[in-house]
């Protein structure tokens, strides 16, 4: 029996893809603990793992609520936020590893604390990259505008003086890349198939594993009731936009389709006001029984998301809110399995769902991306390349 820790950041989009991974160690009978954050607590638990809560180190925590809002998108912010939160459980993570002394850790590839302290400890180690591996090559994928680009030279000297913090304290870290970029010497699960990963064969078959998507069971029966479903989500975290609900419900109000939206808990039924009988609007659904009834997924492009619409062989159209979406809905363009909205108005979203409905390349791209993702091992690959670490046999 192996001892494994998990460390993730406080995100759910980081956090589900390793569930089933981890469910699938405790059922072969290994013990996890899972380094992570109250409002992630129930979910982790609900796998057998042990859950070790993480609240007290986040720098994301202190942050006032329009900084919050800039999480994913200022570069410097986002690098305080990890280097605070490295330098926070320093400590506290090194004497409990010194004292489990586990036989493998695993870090969401933004839990760089994990990295560090397998690193400083000589721990093995393996990375769970939820979003496409990044290296030189796959980079292009996450196209910039010019405001972007000048955006990150202006903040490259503060995020250079976070990086300063991290050297100071031992970490040997020489850039922000360091961070950010999967290196061709770790071994890194990536939740994904090499067909939707940009540039795949530049990373190592000997240490990268391309898993898929980690799907959960139904947990719920979705009715088809027209000839067409669309699906709307903009997900879990910056889904507060009233504004671009009303204008789906517009687009769809006179349609002959069916419509599922998911708004968030920040929305209530009284905001929307009454809705026609083909919509219906609810603060959360179950995301995969829908999608295997879905015609056509509205989306905000978090990489989950994506990987499960495709997995479903369900064409996309989209609405990136950060450049880690954007640079997913760059990679569903190249491969013609959607299209991007280029406003947020009804009588765009209701143009770009017709095309994405009626000209069949779409459906056919999504579902030969469906193949390659099908065909991934999913969470046995992803336990069996922990495994390997531990010096366990495959089951």
């Amino acid at each position: 029996m192996s001892k494994i820790v998990f460390f993730c950041i406080p995100a759910h989009g980081h956090t589900n893809p390793t569930l089933g991974v981890v469910r699938e160690l405790v059922r072969r009978g290994h013990q996890v603990w899972y380094y992570s954050y109250e409002p992630l607590r129930r979910k982790i638990e609900s796998t057998g793992a042990i859950f070790i809560p993480c609240d007290d180190y986040d720098g994301e925590l202190h942050l006032k609520p329009e900084e919050t809002a800039r999480i994913g998108k200022d570069l410097t912010l986002s690098t305080r936020v990890l280097v605070d939160t490295t330098l926070a459980l320093d400590d506290v993570v090194c004497r409990a590893m010194e004292q489990l002394q586990p036989d493998c850790i695993v870090a969401d590839s933004m839990a760089v604390w994990g990295k560090a302290v397998a690193m400083k400890l000589g721990i093995p180690f393996v990375s769970s990259t939820t979003t496409f591996a990044f290296n030189e090559h796959s980079a292009r994928v996450m196209k910039r505008s010019l405001g972007e680009v000048l955006g990150m030279l202006f903040s490259m000297p503060k995020v250079n003086r976070q990086i300063k913090r991290l050297q100071e304290n031992g970490y040997p870290v020489k850039s922000v890349l360091d961070i950010l970029q999967n290196d061709d010497h770790t071994h890194t699960i990536v939740y994904t198939s090499r067909e939707f990963q940009p540039c795949a064969d530049t990373f190592s078959e000997q240490y990268y594993a391309f898993v898929g998507p980690s799907l959960r069971p139904v947990q719920e029966e979705i009715t088809k009731t027209r000839e067409k479903l669309i699906y709307i989500s903009m997900g879990t975290v910056n889904n507060d936009m009233l504004p671009f609900y009303r204008e789906c419900i517009a687009a769809f109000a006179k349609s002959t389709y069916q419509v599922i939206l998911s708004t968030g808990d920040r929305i209530t039924p009284k905001d929307l006001g009454p809705l026609p009988e083909n919509i219906m609007a609810v603060p959360q659904v179950d995301q995969i029984a829908v999608l295997q009834k879905a015609d056509v997924f509205v989306s905000h492009c978090g990489m989950n998301s994506v990987n499960e619409s495709l997995y479903f062989g369900v064409p996309l159209v989209m609405l990136p809110q950060t450049p880690e979406q954007s640079g997913v809905a760059e990679r569903v363009l190249q491969l013609g399995a959607g299209e991007k909205l280029p406003k947020r108005s009804a009588a765009a979203l209701a143009a770009a769902v017709e095309q994405v409905i009626h000209e069949p390349r779409y459906a056919a791209n999504a579902q030969a991306l469906a193949g390659g993702l099908r065909n991934c091992p999913g969470a046995k690959g992803a336990a069996d390349k922990i495994l390997q670490l531990c010096g366990e046999e495959k089951e």
